[in-house]
């Protein structure tokens, strides 16, 4: 078949069909020409047409008559010298950084894709083998096709509730889910999945990267996979498994029907580094088309790469055509897609300036705090890499929410029986005040979570000293040490009542402590019917039972978590007091002894492991008790000038809820909340 090729647009980059034909464009400061390739719909039968213009760094070129459902690639020609930053190879297919939809796997394949590391001068040698059948296609679309017919729900930061969740995980056992849409955007979005998540009082699911990733060599050849997606190779494109009918429009009406049920979806999004790895890794996109514009190279030696993420290359969002990829990826999920925020991976390296310094004013944070768009998204920051001054919480801008880790480790710490953290839970349980009560922050701001998709789940947590990552074979060398986990009296699975016992009242204190908490508090999906991993705290290349919810074999346990979720979630609604806008002051928030008395500063020490506040409101004060001790402490609750202390929460299962208390015994691993009766 024959091509007519005309002159095109270098704007807008990507490809982008009009009707009657597609304009493709493609951006390299560094090469000397560029082909597109066009493939059947078997990937098959190449087609080789050169780019015929050249306009301000953007090879383009219109192609008459090729419609949506085209299958596409690049090869791009220029100099191939490492030591100067440039690996241009026309043997290897490459895939375009705008691509809203791919088709086929890569097959990671070194000797076709990239180099084999048999010596550390492996990547000097210039690879002549064709790298087309081990590569995905990029496709075709028409951006416009879908007919959207919900508006995005808009809900306020302070009514937030986050459930990450992973797409595949959540469905892939999942019997209320037809087998063949399990692990599928169809499946994540059929009718019980929604009203299930709906009815445990969820409003934002967060959902691990959905853009399409790549599994490395490394786990292939253990047999393992690159389960969470955290390798991307093009920001743009859907994960093509996710896809059951392998249309970009199966994922939009995902994002319509929870729209419908008033539930928002949020990206987990990858832009610090991608798929590519090091100067040993393989060349599949940005690599080959401008290396020394996509990455963050070595200023002594542009061989090699900076790297502040552990992957091997960080992505370059200093470069002004880098960024504008990771904007213009971000304003596609927005608008084309519908998304209602972003969660950003490893955030800090995103935002180093030209001497990999983190900084506000970076280019990237700046460039997002003046986009009419991205402004009305909820925008979440991991915020620390593995670089020099990597760690960053609380020093985000505001109107930037951030993972809180502090809250993370002070609540596991304070759980597991540890002295001397009654000071930091205060802190962690109002909004981390001592973080974020700063230039202009707000309590929202801080993302309150205990458990997330790295590291220990929450029934591990309680059940496991060590990690048991032997399944990831890696000799359990894999994955953090620094679990701050107890196993409440015996390793890994058991039979035993009292250690279970523990267990559960140990989780149920640690997930009312979530839940009451003052911030915008997120859930691991799996936790509130209290799933194991057993013992892996690193399951990114599991792909089976380690992650996948087993929802058809609950225990009782997890049911009874499963219904204390949704009654926290309930009264956090509720009680409006719990969606303040502002920080607490010593005027609306008292914290006091067993005794009745106000804390003192040198009560602090003394009740290092149980504590209670008292929220001071005009119609609806709650008091807290919090014992994280071993046995029971009699708590006598605080007088009032009007009305009883009502029992609404006790996550020990000891009391009667609705039940009018003066004093009690608080029993050992739990929380009790009351509210104020008149």
């Amino acid at each position: 078949m024959s091509y007519e090729v005309l002159t095109g647009l270098p704007y807008p980059l990507g490809a982008q069909f009009d009707g009657n034909g597609t304009n493709f464009a493609l951006y390299s400061a560094h090469a000397t020409r560029v082909q597109l390739c066009l493939f059947n719909q078997k990937g098959t039968g190449e087609i080789r047409i050169d780019l015929p213009n050249y306009t301000d760094e953007v090879f383009h070129g219109y192609i008459k008559g090729v419609k949506p459902g085209q299958l596409y690639g690049y090869r791009v020609y220029g100099p191939y010298e490492p030591e100067k930053g440039h690996r241009f190879n026309p043997y290897k297919l490459l895939i375009d950084p705008y691509a809203r939809q791919l088709t086929g796997s890569i097959i990671s394949d070194n000797t076709m894709l990239g180099y084999i590391p048999f010596s550390k001068k492996e990547d000097l040698s210039f690879n002549r083998r064709n790298s087309a059948p081990f590569v995905p296609k990029c496709v075709v679309v028409a951006d416009d096709a879908f007919q959207w017919e919900s508006e995005k729900p808009k809900i306020s930061w302070n009514d937030v509730i986050i459930y990450e969740a992973h797409l595949k995980g959540f469905t892939a056992k999942n019997p209320a889910v037809d087998k063949a849409l399990r692990g599928t955007c169809a499946g994540m979005s059929s009718k019980k999945v929604v009203e299930y998540i709906k009815s445990l009082g969820i409003s934002s699911v967060e959902l691990l990267p959905v853009a399409s990733f790549m599994t490395s060599g490394f786990l292939l050849d253990k047999g393992l996979t690159n389960y969470w997606g955290y390798d991307p190779i093009a920001f743009m494109a859907p994960h093509a498994p996710y896809l059951s009918t392998g249309k970009i429009d199966e994922f939009k009406h995902m994002i319509q029907v929870f729209h419908e049920a008033g539930i928002e979806v949020l990206l987990d999004v990858v832009y610090n580094h991608t798929g590519e790895g090091n100067q040993m890794g393989q060349t599949i996109c940005y690599r080959g088309i401008d290396n020394a514009s996509y990455y963050r190279l070595n200023k002594t030696n542009p061989r090699y790469y900076d790297d502040t993420t552990g992957c091997g290359a960080s992505f370059n969002l200093g470069h002004p055509r880098a960024l504008q990829l990771v904007m213009d990826s971000l304003r596609y999920w927005a608008d084309k897609v519908q998304v209602d925020g972003f969660r950003f991976d490893l955030a800090t390296t995103l935002a180093r300036d030209e001497n990999n310094a983190y900084t506000q004013n970076s280019d990237f944070l700046a460039t997002v705090q003046q986009d009419p768009t991205l402004q009305r998204l909820k925008l979440i920051a991991e915020p620390w890499d593995l670089g020099w001054g990597g760690y960053q919480v609380g020093s985000f801008r505001p109107g930037w929410a951030e993972w809180n880790d502090k809250f993370r480790d002070t609540m596991r710490r304070f759980w597991k029986g540890d002295e001397g953290q009654a000071s930091d839970f205060a802190f962690r349980l109002t909004a981390s005040s001592d973080v974020y009560q700063h230039k202009g922050r707000k309590p929202w701001e801080t993302i309150n979570f205990i458990t997330a998709h790295d590291g220990f789940n929450l029934y591990d947590l309680v059940s496991y000293n060590t990690k048991h990552n032997e399944a990831n074979c890696e000799d359990n060398k894999d994955g953090s040490d620094n679990n701050l986990s107890w196993n409440s009296g015996f390793e890994g699975e058991t039979t035993d009542e009292n250690v279970l016992k523990i267990r559960e009242r140990r989780a149920r204190g640690l997930m009312a402590s979530l839940l009451l908490s003052f911030g915008t508090p997120m859930i691991r999906a799996g936790d509130e019917i209290l799933r194991t991993a057993k013992g892996n705290n690193n399951t990114y290349a599991q792909d089976n039972d380690y992650t996948w919810i087993n929802w058809a074999h609950i225990q009782p346990a997890g049911y009874r978590m499963l219904s204390l979720v949704k009654q926290l979630l309930s009264i956090r609604k509720h009680y409006p007091i719990m969606e303040s806008e502002d920080f607490f002051n010593e005027k609306n928030l008292i914290w006091y002894r067993p005794d009745a008395h106000i804390m003192l500063r040198e009560d602090w020490g003394a009740y290092a492991r149980a504590l209670s506040c008292f929220i001071l409101n005009e119609n609806n004060s709650l008091f807290m008790i919090f014992n994280a001790f071993n046995e029971d402490i009699h708590w006598t609750l605080p007088i009032l000038e009007k009305g009883k202390w009502k029992l609404i929460i006790d996550t020990s299962l000891t009391y009667k809820e609705g039940d009018i208390f003066k004093d009690l015994p608080s029993p050992a691993w739990s929380v009790l909340l009351f509210e104020q009766e008149i």
